[in-house]
């Protein structure tokens, strides 16, 4: 069942997460980042569409489905914890017609004053499918004394009979498995795992790095060759303060940061005098930004009239870092 594996990629997301709680580049207002693998048909795509709230919108097509969603996190502070509540809508939709939609669970970080920190998400996901199948999960919330945590349960719903056709169950940080059928339906002590499959796999990676970066994260930063010229000056790739912290020049970094951050005060001005984004617009039905298209045009014609540089910088091109 095609909801199965829709259920792997929205559990997957969190696997990386583990042991990356510093507090990522505030992205400037305008600012956008690509990825582009030709020889995978992928194509993805996003910008910072608002200042105040702060809203990242992506585009994403592969073969035979479009994907798009935009995030924005309502913060709380609980003194020694932070909680993170995801607002927003991630829709896949494939050729055939058939959609998805599902929103984020909750993300909390815990001991941010004192003790090893550490992240945790919960809460009940739901994915709404337009076709016959939709899925209910539920991230279990981590106590104190919990031996087993991570642990993620759910189901595959029929929409046409409201019967539970599958059962999931795993863990966000390590795999899901599924059974077929209802087991609740079985015979007392029917033992569910005994009939499991693996539906997904975290891949254990042994690199550690300083922000335990996944070697694709760390690749995502990488100025290749020839990609310079086909950027625009948005792209996230040519920030000068990620790049010199990225290449151990900390001082350098510093004052870029400091340089940005004023730039960035600016940005709630531009968008109170009306300023919009450049490759999305808000639709006026669900509120949800959508692409508007052009962007990979313009790349291919190396036209970026009218795009402004926003990190304000020179002429001065970022070099690629080798990671030790």
């Amino acid at each position: 069942m095609r909801i199965l594996n829709i259920a792997a990629f929205a559990i997957s997301g969190y696997a990386s997460t583990e042991g990356r709680q510093c507090k990522p580049f505030n992205p400037l207002l305008g600012e956008t980042y690509e990825a582009d693998y030709p020889d995978k048909g992928l194509h993805f795509f996003s910008e910072k569409v608002s200042h105040h709230p702060m809203i990242v919108a992506c585009h994403c097509e592969g073969r035979g489905w479009k994907f798009w969603a935009d995030s924005n996190l309502k913060g709380k502070f609980w003194g020694r914890s932070i909680q993170l509540d995801p607002v927003g809508v991630l829709t896949l939709q494939f050729d055939d017609g058939e959609t998805f939609q599902w929103s984020k669970v909750t993300t909390s970080i815990y001991n941010i004053i004192l003790g090893k920190i550490y992240c945790d998400h919960y809460g009940t996901m739901r994915i709404k499918g337009s076709g016959n199948y939709s899925c209910k999960l539920k991230f279990k919330e981590q106590s104190i004394i919990d031996r087993n945590p991570h642990q993620v349960h759910g189901f595959v719903q029929d929409n046409r009979t409201g019967e539970k056709v599958a059962m999931l169950v795993g863990k966000w940080d390590e795999a899901m498995y599924y059974v077929l059928g209802d087991p609740t339906t079985k015979p007392k002590g029917y033992d569910p795992m005994s009939e499991a499959v693996l539906l997904w796999g975290r891949e254990k990676s042994v690199t550690k790095t300083r922000y335990n970066l996944t070697p694709f994260a760390i690749s995502l930063n990488e100025m290749m060759p020839g990609l310079l010229e086909k950027l625009p000056p948005t792209d996230s790739r040519l920030r000068p303060d990620q790049r010199h912290l990225e290449n151990g020049e900390y001082e350098l970094a510093n004052a870029e940061k400091l340089r940005l951050e004023h730039l960035q005060r600016q940005a709630r001005k531009l968008q109170e005098r009306g300023w919009q984004p450049r490759w999305f617009r808000k639709d006026k039905e669900d509120g949800c930004y959508r692409y508007i298209g052009g962007y990979w045009e313009a790349r291919e014609r190396r036209n970026w009239d009218g795009i402004p540089n926003i990190f304000g910088q020179g002429s001065e091109s970022p070099t690629c870092s080798v990671e030790d």
